[in-house]
């Protein structure tokens, strides 16, 4: 765009004296296709164009003044910090006034401006993403989740038919980039798994709507719209200007923040942000929606990079670079789509023996859902992780109970086609022997990875514990070790022992 087809508003806004602040730095200007914002130092200042794209409409100036109100309320729930205030705009002859008393022919979001560098996406490409970020992010959106809002109007965006029409709409705004951006054969093998889902799984999306799991979801939450600001991660420019983007599955968000890290070729970190927040919240049954999500993600991210194709301002170069990108996401929505092969395995050995610490690490290298008996028995109980559970939930009927959920999330999982990690001591035969029959007659292979260390790293390990959910105290030890019993000659051929006082490698994968 060039200075002549700037408005005039916007090109004011680029002067420092159109400001009540003191503006100590050139002014940028940065623009979206639906938004200017202008970058002062100190703050930021958003103006919504006026437009209309059916799924959006910011055409009234009355509408433009509802969605910052709108949008200023929403971003209370996960950035109150950044978003400060809906101003008028007013005009003086051919001035306009920020924050004047006359007839606003415009309206502001104010916004506390934060540097660049801190934004997410920018932290990923300087290498500054690490496993803590990723823990303490899954943390962040476990808790978004929790508060948000759910009523039976937004309960009702969870209906089978209302969840699709966006998915149908996705198929046919994109067909016409068949042989440019996407192959004839991923169009049709993507949109026959969503069809199929669709069709064969009303009853899943009923049971997501009746646990509450369709909330008032922030519906745009990938790195690009993610922050650390004064040590604190913020979730911000979530979706005003459409319900039916925002009124979704949990797990939509989660795919979206899971599938942008994937894309750009880190699997491991979005692993580790999805099992922080699947252990907080519990949702592992959410799972089971969790592809069709990954899908549907990649799917809108390729279609966005594809209507720059049809755009007759954007230079060939910028074109090519549109296209190339466009595919990879096609691509990656596809492979989302194929059947894959689950596995079980079992973590074993006594508390300190460091079964979470590898089970982690495995995790990470295997893009496998990793689910803790300490989480389970926690949720089942209805107390808070880090809350230390009482003696009533180390109960014979409590050890069954958390060791059967356990089981049951393992093979629904793995039937789903997800490695799964059930880490827990497994330290009797008949634990062991009910997950080994129930794999077997399901055809999902099964591993036991058992990890041993000296007695007196054991009891190291536990008395240095902080900060974990577990609550195996050293006291237990001897106990543990009276009562484990050691692995049949049947169940020594699942086994592979881990020495955990050496570096862990990974394991070879049995199929």
């Amino acid at each position: 765009m060039t200075a002549a087809s700037i408005p005039a508003l916007i090109q004011q806004m680029m002067q420092p004296e159109f400001y009540p602040h003191p503006v100590r730095e050139a002014i940028q200007l940065i623009q979206t296709h639906i938004s200017y914002v202008l970058l002062t130092g100190e703050y930021a200042y958003k103006v919504k164009k006026p437009m209309n794209l059916g799924f959006l409409n910011y055409s009234t100036l009355e509408a433009r003044k509802h969605f910052c109100q709108e949008e200023l309320r929403l971003n209370q729930r996960g950035a109150s910090e950044l978003y400060l205030e809906v101003l008028p705009i007013t005009e003086n002859g051919d001035k306009y006034i920020l924050g004047g008393t006359g007839e606003p022919v415009e309206y502001v979001l104010k916004m506390r401006q934060f540097p660049q560098d801190m934004l997410l996406i920018n932290m990923f490409s300087q290498g500054k993403v690490d496993e803590q970020l990723m823990v303490d992010l899954g943390r962040v959106v476990a808790q978004y989740h929790a508060k948000a809002a759910i009523d039976d109007y937004i309960r009702g965006f969870g209906e089978v038919d209302r969840v699709r029409q966006a998915f149908d709409e996705n198929y046919e705004q994109s067909e016409k980039y068949i042989g440019k951006a996407q192959t004839q054969v991923q169009f049709d093998e993507t949109k026959a798994y969503t069809d199929k889902f669709f069709a064969e799984k009303e009853s899943l999306f009923k049971s997501r709507m009746t646990g509450n799991f369709i909330r008032e979801c922030h519906g745009d939450l990938y790195m690009q719209n993610i922050c650390v600001w004064h040590d604190k991660i913020l979730l911000f420019d979530c979706i005003e200007f459409n319900e039916p983007f925002r009124f979704v599955d949990v797990m939509y968000d989660v795919a979206f923040a899971v599938m942008d890290f994937e894309a750009r070729g880190s699997k491991d970190l979005g692993n580790i942000f999805l099992n922080t927040y699947l252990e907080q919240t519990g949702d592992w049954d959410g799972l089971q929606v969790y592809p069709l999500y990954l899908s549907r993600q990649a799917y809108v991210r390729a279609k966005v990079n594809s209507f720059l194709l049809d755009d007759p301002s954007v230079p060939a170069d910028v074109k090519e670079e549109s296209a190339k990108t466009a595919a990879n996401y096609y691509r990656q929505a596809w492979e989302y789509t194929k059947p894959r092969q689950g596995k079980l395995i079992l973590m074993s050995g006594l508390s300190g023996a460091g079964k979470s610490t590898v089970a982690k690490q495995l995790a990470r290298q295997l893009g496998a859902i990793h689910v803790r008996s300490d989480a389970v028995r926690k949720h089942l109980a209805g107390i808070p992780l880090e809350q230390r559970g009482g003696d009533e939930i180390y109960t014979a009927e409590w050890h069954q109970k958390t060791y059967q959920r356990l089981l049951d999330l393992g093979l629904l999982l793995a039937g789903e086609g997800f490695p799964v990690i059930l880490d827990a001591k497994y330290d009797r035969i008949a634990l062991r022997q009910e997950a080994i029959a129930q794999a077997k007659s399901r055809q999902i292979p099964l591993q036991i990875l058992h990890c041993t260390a000296p007695v007196e790293v054991l009891r190291q390990r536990l008395q240095q514990r902080t900060g974990d959910i577990a609550d195996a105290t050293v006291d237990l030890l001897e106990s543990q070790q009276a009562t484990a019993e050691p692995f049949t000659d049947t169940e020594k051929s699942y086994v592979t022992t881990i020495d955990t006082t050496q570096p862990f490698e990974g394991v070879r994968s049995e199929e």
